[in-house]
């Protein structure tokens, strides 16, 4: 079984965006940015809510194609439609804890949860985030989009890498245990 990557962005306060989803405070280039484009090679599958897809629209998405053109998108969504979707794009609707069991089960590598605050929660409170990799970048929000939403979920977490990178850029990646609060 394939584990569920929660990978991203963050500032120290703990947001992935601040209000109306900015994010340019965040580090956009140099060599944490260069890791993490690369490591997303690694994924086949990426699954995500509908604000996180929607939110690709300002940075050239068109809608109903994939974010990333090497991997299979799952989008939870009860609302989401397009009059034209490639076949790399599926919408789930609602959150199905069985689809995400099931792609656990069958994707033939880890899954890459692309953002969003709400679906994370979810996916959290429902133990199903296996790994949590944070770029911790060097700024406070304030405000924002919360890492896990509204989720109240506790879980201890295991440090298993460390990576510094240029621009006060910090990876932290973290095993998850959920039977250990």
């Amino acid at each position: 079984m394939k584990n569920v990557v929660y990978y991203v962005a963050i500032s120290i306060d703990g947001f992935i965006c601040g209000v109306d989803g900015d994010i340019s405070g965040f580090v956009g280039e140099g060599s944490g940015v260069s890791k993490y484009m690369s490591d997303l090679k690694e994924f086949e599958t990426t699954i995500m809510g509908k604000n996180t897809y929607e939110f690709g629209y300002a940075y050239g998405l068109k809608p109903g194609q994939p974010a990333y053109a090497h991997m299979q998108h799952y989008i939870f969504s009860n609302s989401l439609q397009f009059d034209k979707i490639s076949d790399q794009v599926h919408i789930i609707a609602n959150y199905d804890l069985e689809k995400i069991k099931e792609l656990k089960q069958n994707s033939t590598t880890d899954i890459y949860l692309c953002g969003g605050g709400v679906f994370a929660g979810w996916l959290f409170e429902n133990e199903l985030i296996d790994i949590i990799k944070v770029k911790i970048n060097p700024l406070i929000l304030g405000e924002g989009v919360r890492l896990f939403g509204e989720s109240k979920q506790g879980a201890l977490l295991q440090l298993t890498e460390t990576e510094a990178y240029d621009g006060g850029l910090v990876f932290n990646t973290y095993s998850v245990n959920y039977n250990k609060k």
